[in-house]
C-alpha cells in the first residue's frame, strides 16, 4: 500500500479518465458535495486513496473538499500532488491549476495553459486561464481567453464577471461595467460582483447608482465588513439618512481587530456629512477595495 500522495507506477493509466472503481468513489463523493457535506466528501476520497494511491482525480476532488472546509494548506498539497501525477484531463488541470494559483505557485500557469490548449472548446479551461493571465498583467492574452470562453458559454456569470474585471484592468471601464451588469442580471445573488460593480460605477461619478448597487451587494454579503462600510459611505455621499448608519452597524457587528478601527473611522466620516463621505470613498477606501477585489482570484 503506497502513500496517498505518491503516484503509483501505472499513473499514466489514470491520466485521461478515471476507471470504473474510481468513478464510483467520485460519484459517492460528489453526492456528499452536492449536499454540502464536505467532511463526508473528503472522507470518501481519503478512503479511496487507500486503494488508489496517487490517483489524480481523487487528489483533486479531495483538495476541493478540503478547501471548502477551510483547510487551504492541506488542500494545496493535494492539488500539487494531483498535478505532479501528470494528468491530461483538462478539468483536472484547470481546477488544480487555478487552486494553486491562489498560492502564487509558478506551476499554475503551465497547468492552466495546458488545459486551455487541450480543450479549446471547454469554457472552464479558457476562462480560468484568462482569469489567471489578467491578474498577471498579461491583459491582451487574458482578454482573448475570456472572450473565447464567453463565445462558448455566454450566460456563465463567472465568465462575464471575469471578462468585466479584465476589461477594467485594461482601462476599458465602460465595457467592464456592461459585462458585470450582465453578470448580476443573470445571478442577482452574487454579492461580490455587486460590490465590484458598485465601485466601478462610483469611479465613473454615478453616485446615486453606485449607492444602490453597493447597498445591494452589502446586504447579500452580511459578514463582509468592508462591503458594509463601502455602502455606508456611498449612501451618505448622496445624502442618505438612515441607511448609512444601518450599514455601519452591520459592519460593527462583524468587525474584529483592525476592522474595528476602520468602522470608527468611517463613522467619523458619516458624522462629517455627505462631502467628506464622498471624498473618503473616492480617495481612500474605494480605490483600495476595488483593486483588491479585482485582483482576488476565482
Amino acid at each position: 500500500m503506497g502513500d496517498a500522495t505518491t503516484p503509483a507506477d501505472d499513473s499514466l493509466v489514470w491520466a485521461d479518465a478515471p476507471d470504473e472503481l474510481v468513478q464510483a468513489i467520485l460519484d459517492q463523493a460528489h453526492r456528499c458535495g452536492d449536499d454540502e457535506d464536505f467532511e463526508g466528501m473528503a472522507e470518501q476520497l481519503r478512503e479511496g486513496l487507500v486503494d488508489h494511491p496517487g490517483n489524480p482525480f481523487l487528489l483533486c476532488w479531495l483538495g476541493v473538499a478540503e478547501r471548502e472546509m477551510g483547510m487551504a494548506g492541506i488542500a494545496y498539497e493535494h492539488f500539487r500532488a494531483c498535478l505532479a501525477s501528470g494528468p491530461t484531463d483538462p478539468h483536472l488541470l484547470a481546477t488544480a491549476g487555478n487552486a494553486i494559483a491562489a498560492f502564487d505557485d509558478p506551476e499554475a500557469e503551465g497547468a492552466l495553459r495546458s488545459a486551455a490548449l487541450l480543450a479549446p472548446d471547454l469554457s472552464l479551461a479558457r476562462w480560468l486561464y484568462g482569469a489567471y493571465l489578467i491578474r498577471e498583467g498579461i491583459l491582451a492574452d487574458g482578454l482573448r481567453e475570456l472572450r473565447a470562453a464567453k463565445e462558448l458559454d455566454a450566460e456563465n456569470t463567472l465568465v462575464l464577471y471575469e471578462l468585466g474585471v479584465g476589461l477594467a484592468l485594461s482601462g476599458q471601464r465602460d465595457a467592464a461595467v456592461e459585462e458585470i451588469y450582465d453578470a448580476v442580471a443573470l445571478d442577482a445573488s452574487d454579492g461580490w460582483a455587486h460590490v465590484v460593480l458598485g465601485l466601478l460605477v462610483a469611479e465613473d461619478g454615478r453616485a446615486e447608482e453606485a449607492a444602490g448597487v453597493l447597498e445591494e451587494g452589502a446586504r447579500l454579503r452580511p459578514e463582509d465588513v468592508e462591503a458594509q462600510l463601502l455602502a455606508a459611505l456611498a449612501g451618505a455621499a448622496v445624502g442618505g439618512a438612515d441607511s448609512p448608519y444601518e450599514m455601519l452597524e452591520r459592519a460593527r457587528q462583524w468587525a474584529e481587530g483592525p476592522d474595528r478601527a476602520l468602522v470608527d473611522e468611517v463613522e467619523s466620516r458619516l458624522d462629517e456629512g455627505a462631502e467628506e463621505s464622498a471624498k473618503w470613498l473616492s480617495e481612500q477606501l474605494g480605490p483600495v477595495a476595488l483593486r483588491d477585489r479585482m485582483m482576488t482570484r476565482p
